[in-house]
């Protein structure tokens, strides 16, 4: 019970700072109106016939992931600010495990993400996306997967940082490429050899591929859309999710005695 109230807590915090934060909250909005509405409109009126899939639909489900994978991993960033502010200090001194702290981080990240993708779905409703009930009921534990893969991705890369200025400065570097090698806005099933071994590298590719695969499971278009089967990524993102969390979390708490 110490350990479950503690996660609640740590999560607690981190979701009522999203809620206060509205900036952050409007820029939620923003993405997926270029992304969905622009792109998204752009292609389905110049390239679906051709592709032979709704293309809305494509980005619609690339940017579901997308945004569960990187605005986790984004958050995790505030670990950064609370060593800043000695409020990591003050957890790890408290009598739970240091496990316990860093999956409440992840699990209040991966709320804020999970009401950003609920933004993602009412405007991707609104701008004209088919999606049923089902396909909704049947993409949500893919969504929460995502958004937790996401936050042990963003511990393991910002274990080692620093400053928040220094994250600022390479978390783009290191996510923002894998928007196009995880086949967010455009199909990658046919990479030049060297693309294809940095897009399987691309941790942001299983959970995007996960959430599409869920969401044309059954439909005639999965074979052109869909590079693995859920359960292939399930199996790679489960591992590295493990690995992610254990190193990130050694690390961070290496660094945090060193200070």
């Amino acid at each position: 019970m110490r350990a479950i109230n503690a996660i609640a807590t740590i999560a607690y915090r981190d979701f009522m700072k999203f809620l206060r934060d509205r900036t952050r909250i409007l820029a939620t909005f923003i993405f997926p109106f270029l992304f969905i509405g622009i792109l998204g409109g752009s292609l389905q009126s110049n390239l679906a016939e051709d592709a032979g899939y709704n293309f809305m639909a494509f980005i619609f489900t690339g940017v579901v992931g997308q945004v569960m994978f990187q605005s986790t991993a984004a958050g995790i960033i505030s670990l950064i600010e609370d060593r800043k502010n000695d409020f990591s200090q003050e957890l790890f001194v408290s009598p739970v495990s240091r496990y316990t702290i860093i999956f409440g981080k992840l699990v209040g990240e991966s709320l804020v993400s999970l009401a950003q993708g609920i933004g993602v779905v009412i405007f991707g409703l609104v701008v004209g996306v088919p999606l049923t009930l089902a396909q909704f009921i049947q993409m949500s534990p893919a969504v929460v997967v995502s958004g937790l893969f996401g936050g042990a991705f963003g511990l393991l890369v910002l274990s080692n940082l620093s400053s928040e200025r220094s994250a600022n400065q390479i978390f783009p570097f290191v996510i923002f490429p894998q928007f196009f090698l995880a086949g967010v806005f455009s199909p990658i099933k046919n990479l030049p050899f060297v693309l294809d071994i940095l897009s399987k590298l691309s941790p942001m590719r299983y959970a995007v591929d996960l959430v599409r695969g869920i969401y044309y499971l059954g439909a005639p278009e999965y074979e052109k859309t869909v590079l693995a089967s859920p359960i292939v990524n399930i199996v790679v993102i489960g591992t590295l999710f493990a690995i992610f969390m254990v190193l990130g979390t050694v690390m961070f708490v290496r660094n945090e005695r060193n200070r």
